[in-house]
């Protein structure tokens, strides 16, 4: 029997706790939409870094997909740091 992955959070499908998934998927969406801002802006490391606020080996790092190395905290922060608007939304789930 195959196990069927949802396209809603591998992180979940592939074992962790619900808890943990979701921080996954928020950061990875987070790292996501700063890799679009460097690739959009034909930015340098080193250019990203400075307009981030960061080190250019973090830079590397995010782009790498080093996911461990990310606070949610400090990818709003970079995402602030390059002028983008960041909104949270919080759901409660349906009632069951």
């Amino acid at each position: 029997m195959k196990k069927r992955v949802s396209a809603s959070n591998v992180f979940r499908d592939v074992g962790f706790d619900p808890e943990e998934a979701a921080n996954l998927k928020l950061r990875a969406m987070l790292m996501i939409e700063i890799e679009k801002y460097i690739q959009e802006k034909h930015l340098t490391q080193k250019k990203a870094a400075e307009r981030l606020g960061v080190t250019q080996p973090r830079i590397s790092n995010l782009m790498r997909g080093k996911i461990g190395l990310f606070s949610v905290d400090t990818l709003i922060t970079m995402l602030t740091h390059a002028g983008l608007k960041v909104d949270v939304r919080v759901r409660r789930p349906a009632a069951a």
